[in-house]
Formats: C-alpha cells, structure tokens, sequence
C-alpha cells in the first residue's frame, strides 16, 4: 500500500499513537514487559523502533513530555540492551538511576534558579540609566 496516501485524521491518529508509545519507552518496567513477551526479539518490532527515531528531532521532540524516552530509544537500537531488559534486575536498575537522575535534576534547577533570582536584582542596580547620556544634553 506504498502509493496509498494518508487522510488528515489517519495521520493525526498516528501522530498520537507514536507519540504516547514513544513516551512509554521512558518506563523501565514497561521495557521490561515488552522484553519478557519476546517482542524486542522480533525485527518487525525493531525496524520500528529504528523508524521511530525521528522522534529525535526538534519539530518532534518539543511535544515530548517526557524526553528520557529518547535515551531510551536510543538504547533500544542496541541488541546487548533489548536483551538485557528481560532481567527485571536491569529494569529496576534503570528506574532507581532514573529516579535518582530526576532528584538531582530537580534539586540543582531550584538551586539555579534562586541563584539567578539573587542576581538579578544586584545586576540591575550595578547598570547605569538607560537615558543618562540623553538627559545631559
């Protein structure tokens, strides 16, 4: 069906389907499950997540989310890592680095963004007026 072209409504459903999939990539335990039940040993299933890798860019990746799921994505491109996912040891690994990567994350931004906010207000009174030389003449 190559020569068969989408309707407006067909590619808005595929839009969000690909979109909420590649966004579940992001769970670990969901990996997990797609690896028990064989189906990251499958090449249609691959191929479609090597397809699925124009997720990563700009114009499809600023209605991510969740954008870990393109790290995982990219892990899922790699026979060692879609085997190792049937351990749900290595599932749960991920989850806690995940976690830990969240809460640093959250705790570095916050310190961040009260550092910039305390800067702010010193930085405005450190510049000279804006029309100071105009008022002059």
């Amino acid at each position: 069906m190559a020569g068969v072209m989408e309707t407006e409504e067909q590619s808005r459903n595929r839009f969000q389907s690909e979109l909420e999939f590649i966004q579940c990539l992001a769970n670990p335990n969901y990996l997990n499950f797609l690896a028990q039940r064989g189906y990251l040993r499958e090449k249609p299933f691959v191929n479609y997540l090597k397809y699925l890798l124009y997720w990563k860019e700009p114009d499809y990746a600023k209605f991510l989310k969740y954008p870990h799921c393109l790290h995982m994505l990219e892990l899922l491109q790699y026979e060692h890592f879609r085997k190792e996912l049937v351990n749900a040891q290595c599932a749960k690994f991920i989850d806690e680095q995940q976690l830990l990567h969240w809460q640093h994350y959250s705790r570095k931004r916050t310190r961040l963004q009260q550092a910039l906010a305390e800067q702010q207000p010193t930085q405005q009174q450190q510049q000279p007026p804006a029309h100071g030389n105009a008022t002059a003449k």
